[in-house]
């Protein structure tokens, strides 16, 4: 038994999509390639402000023994947020971003 579908003249529609929008201001850097590759990497300078931002930290800078107090004191309930001091903090943060 054969199924046989008649009135529809459907064919692939093709659409065509916009260029890709580039972000206002973004350069791109550093391009690297390898002859026997065709990938190309390139990265913008925003990228490589937080590359150099995670680079930069290091463990020996966390004070471990202020880190499990704070853990303690929020696992018993006895740790106390002073909600205008985040507040202030946050304001403060904001007031930096352009």
């Amino acid at each position: 038994m054969a199924i046989e579908i008649t009135g529809r003249t459907n064919s692939p529609t093709h659409i065509k999509t916009p260029p890709k929008a580039s972000v206002e201001g973004e350069k791109k850097v550093a391009v690297t390639t390898t002859p026997e590759k065709d990938d190309v990497v390139a990265l913008t300078t925003t990228t490589q402000e937080i590359k150099r931002a995670f680079g930069s930290s290091s463990a020996s800078s966390v004070d471990i023994d202020r880190v499990n107090s704070i853990k303690k004191a929020l696992a018993d309930g006895s740790y106390q947020i002073d909600a205008e001091k985040v507040a202030k903090k946050l304001i403060d943060f904001e007031k930096l971003m352009p």
